[in-house]
Order: C-alpha cells, then structure tokens, then sequence
C-alpha cells in the first residue's frame, strides 16, 4: 500500500486500508509505506517477497501505467514471476469517480483491494519471449517533425521510411513567411533539412503515399503503403516547368491557401522535395499538351498505382494538425467580407514567395491596408468553436505578423484584440515588448461582432476593452483571423491504422504526459509534433528529436521481450 507521502495522497487514509487488508483471506502480509516507488520502497517489496515466501502480490497506489512495470520488475528481482503482480489505483484524486470525503474514499479504496484479493489467484504465471527487432524505422508524415525524427534516426545509421501524402515533404512549416521569436526565414531553416532528407543514403522518401495497414507489434511492424502515381519520372524530371505552361487547367492552389490558381501538372512550391512535377489527375483533362512541351520526356500517363510493403521495428507518427477553419463564425465576416482573412492566408500573402510577391493586399482592391486588426483565438478556448484549448502558437504567431507590417509598412495602424497574451517561451516576451515599442495596439477583449462598411468595405470592430471596462467601436481595413490548431480530419485513419487512443480534445494521447512524453500506448509505436498537442516549430523538433532517441533505444538493443501464454 502506498500513500505517497504527506502532500499527495489523497482523502484515503491509506494505515487503515492496509489493517483492513490483513485482515482477509489469503494475505500473508500487508505493509503501507510513504513511495514504494522509491529504492526503500521496492526494497520493501523484495524482502517481503522472500520472507513471507509470497506468491501473489498486489500494490495499491496510483495509475498503474505509471509504475506497474517498475513493480513487475522488482517481482522479478525477487525470483517471482512478473505476472504473477496486480496493481490497483486507489489514490482519491486520480482515481475516476472515486469520492473525496475521507471516509467513502477510504471505504473505496478497501472495495477496490478486497477485489483484487479476490481476483489474486487467478493469477497465472506467464513468459516472456525475446525476439529480434528489425533495426528499420518508419516515419509517417514528412513536415518538420518527421523529416527531424527521420533524419536522426538516419544520422544513427538506421534505415528509415519516410511516409508523407502530398507531393512534397515540408508541411505547414513551409507555408510560414517567419518563425518566431527569431524572425528567420521560415523556408531557409527547412529547406536544407527537406535537402538533406531527400538525398540521405539512409531515408527513402515515399511521397504521394499513404499506410493503409499495421500488423506485427514492436520490433515486428509490417506495414502497407500504397503510393499514388505522379505520372512524372522523379528520375526523368528536370523541374523546367514547360509542362506547367501549356496546361490549359487551373485549380486552387493549397500551398497558398487558394488565394490564387496552379495548373494541374504543377511543383507544390519552389523548393519542393522532390523537385518534380506531378499531375492532379483528378483535374487533369488529358489533352497530352504537357508530353509534348515535356523536352525529357519524364510524363508518363501509363504510370500505375503502387502497393509496397514495408517491415520496420518501430514507427514515429508526425502527421501534423490542421487549421481551425472560421466559416462557421458568422460573427466575424471570413466568409461575408473579402478583406478578413486567416493569419494562414496573411502568411501566403507576406512571404515574397507567395501570390502577392510579399505584398499585403486588400483582395476587395488588391491595395496595401493601412490599418489591419488581428482577432486571437478563433477556434480555441471557445465554446462556441468547440474548442476549449489553448492553441499555443497564435499569440507568438500574430505578434511575429504585426512586426511584419511594421517592417514593410510602418505607418500602419495595428490592433490586436485579445483574452490572454501568452508569451511563454523563450524570447516570447522581448518579442511582445518590442511589437509594444513599436507601436502595436493590444487590446483585451474580443470583438462581438465585424461588420463591412457598404460605402467604404472597410471592417467594423464593436467590443469591449475589459481593462478599461469601455466599450470600442473600430474601424479598420483589414482584419486577421488568428485562426487555432485542431486534430487533422483524417487523423482516425492512422488511430485505427496503429490502435492510437486518443484524448478529449481530439489529440493522440501519450502514454503518461510526463514519465513517457513521446510514447503512445502501443509498444515501440512514437510521436512527435502537433499530432500530440498545438505547439510551435521549436518544440515539434525538440520532440521529435526525442522520439527518434526512443526508437533508437529500442533498436538498439537488437531485440525486445513480449508477453507469452502461460
């Protein structure tokens, strides 16, 4: 029985817990002690095994994935088998349901260990097995997460698969203008990592690809990945472009978030890896124009769909997250007004490589604003969004935006309308400070309601300033949605894929937040970035860094032990 010591353990008074054990059948001793966890405490454990000669043991205490295999372990120690060890969550304010009045808790907490006494000889003793791990690694998504994850796996010698949907590694890390708090440029910092990932001896790119199966377990993954034709040599393609100009189709451009068309044979963006072309067959009419501007002759419309087949020991999920997507917020005009916009479509409009050459139109007249508004939290910490998190990078996002204007444009009037301005990290607030000093204006509240004047098109602000306690009513020319990080809407396919739970908030859970960070609840199965939570570029490399080390581990060690039948 452990009761955690003074400050932690809960209503159950846990000394009355462990005499009432010793009191039923079957029990030949029951200790209590501050953190059997602690080298005294699995002690404890050890020299009870040995002196009372006990073939069942049963700990009492907080999550059992927290510290079971801790305790199997030490049974093992002891010269008892491992499975032959239950452990039962009687701590009160960890414990789902359980009642925080001392007494009841108490009186819980006994109902739960007469259970497990019960259940005590039903016990069977089992073995583990070892068999060798496949010193391959599979990475599934290829933004700036997975390239990291894969490219530390294969800077440590492994093989690595790297997996990603579209056309081109480089996820939404490619579509930023800057990174904060630096102010570098975002594609100058991935660039050189997408280059690396493409050429390196031991990662093999499977872009416009996707895991349709998962068998096996740890060490022994075999997996299934179909790839969809590009219909152009990746080895033939010189990336000219010429095919892309005869192309009489256009369709929305996704990288610059549909501000403007591509064609339907077209690069994803200048620095796409790999550099080649691919056919939106989807759109395309064939009218064949492209094989005949094609000089290499790299399109190729016999192209097939391939199914390939893939054994790895373990797998690093970093599928990415999407935006919060506003239409549904009536209130602020995304979808009424031209001139309101996402903080996404603002970072394709900024950067020099995007629709606008770097220029911050107003779509309605295609001029530069001269007062631009930016609305935080849209679609976080909202009921009516349904998302009640905090998003983590808009805060940051959009101080880093405002300083953009400011550089380009520095007579225009900034606001930013606000709850909280969580400027956590490092070089968060000298960055805040400095959008201040540079005559930003930060207002705290949200506004009700953004209404497009009909005689001007300009955008009416109407809220309330809560540290003033007074009303404002704002008219601006441009208004930014600081839009939040959601779940990707695809992201059940992999959960089911790999038996992923996932968390209230659409997330995919971690096998404990501190003690396994970058663990999953399948064995041998990592993640890293925003699949796991929001968070910013900073912590999404630190993270997968972290998962590739745990893989590495793993597949280092050359084999691993599974549970066998008795």
């Amino acid at each position: 029985m452990c009761s955690c010591g003074p400050s932690t353990k809960g209503p159950v008074d846990c000394k009355k817990v462990a005499r009432f054990a010793s009191t039923l059948p079957n029990v030949i001793a029951a200790e209590e002690h501050d953190y059997l966890c602690s080298a005294q405490g699995q002690e404890l454990i050890r020299k009870s095994i040995k002196e009372h000669k006990l073939n069942r043991v049963i700990i009492a205490a907080c999550y059992p994935q927290l510290h079971e295999s801790t305790f199997r372990k030490v049974c093992q120690e002891a010269e008892l088998n491992r499975f032959l060890l239950d452990m039962i969550n009687i701590r009160g304010e960890n414990s789902p349901g359980h009642p925080r009045h001392k007494k009841a808790a108490t009186q819980k907490a006994k109902e739960l260990v007469s259970e497990a006494v019960a259940k005590a000889p039903s016990l069977k003793p089992r073995k583990q097995i070892e068999v060798p791990v496949i010193q391959k690694a599979l990475v599934i998504g290829g933004g700036v997460a997975g390239i990291q994850a894969a490219l530390d796996l294969a800077d440590t010698g492994y093989k690595v698969y790297l997996v990603e949907r579209e056309p081109s590694i480089g996820g939404r890390m490619a579509q930023i203008d800057k990174t904060f708090p630096t102010m570098d440029c975002s594609i100058c910092i991935l660039a050189p990592k997408m280059s690396d990932a493409g050429r390196h001896k031991n990662i093999e790119l499977l872009v416009n690809s996707e895991v349709t199966g998962v068998d096996g377990s740890v060490g022994n993954f075999r997996i299934r990945v179909r790839e969809k034709p590009r219909f152009i040599s990746r080895k033939l393609c010189n990336g000219c472009g010429e095919c892309s100009k005869v192309c009489p189709i256009e369709v929305p451009n996704e990288f610059d978030a549909n501000l403007i068309p591509r064609k339907a044979i077209y690069i994803p963006f200048a620095q796409a890896v790999p550099a080649s072309y691919s056919v939106d067959i989807d759109h395309c009419i064939r009218c064949y124009k492209c094989v005949e501007a094609c000089q290499p002759k790299a399109v190729d419309f016999a192209e097939e769909l391939r199914e390939i087949n893939l054994e790895v020991g373990t797998i690093i999920v970093a599928t990415g997250a999407d935006v919060c997507d506003p239409s549904n917020l009536s209130s602020y005009g995304y979808l009424s007004s031209p001139n309101v916009i996402t903080s996404l479509e603002f970072e394709r409009l900024i950067n020099a490589g995007g629709p606008s050459g770097g220029r911050l139109i107003k779509p309605s007249d295609m001029k530069i604003p001269k007062s631009v508004a930016f609305i935080q939290c849209v679609g976080s910490r909202s009921d009516r969004s349904k998302h009640l998190y905090c998003s983590a990078v808009c805060c940051m996002n959009t101080v880093k935006d405002s300083l953009l204007i400011k550089e380009h444009w520095p007579n225009t009037k900034i606001h930013v309308f606000y709850i909280d301005i969580r400027a956590f990290g490092k070089g968060f607030e000298d960055l805040y400070k400095r959008a201040i000093k540079g005559g930003v204006t930060f207002v705290r509240g949200l506004p009700s309601e953004v209404a497009e004047s009909r005689e001007t098109r300009n955008l009416l602000l109407k809220g309330e300033d809560t540290l003033s306690g007074k009303a404002y009513n704002l008219e601006v020319e441009m208004v930014v949605l600081s839009v939040g990080i959601e779940p990707r809407q695809d992201s059940d396919v992999v959960n089911r894929l790999l038996h992923l739970p996932k968390t209230s908030d659409g997330f995919m859970a971690e096998a404990h937040p501190k003690f396994k960070p970058v663990d999953t609840l399948v064995d041998g199965v990592f993640m890293a970035g925003c699949v796991e939570s929001p968070k910013d570029i900073k912590d999404s490399v630190t993270q997968a860094s972290a998962a590739a080390a745990r893989a590495s581990i793993l597949m280092a060690r050359g084999k691993v032990a599974l549970d066998a039948t008795p």
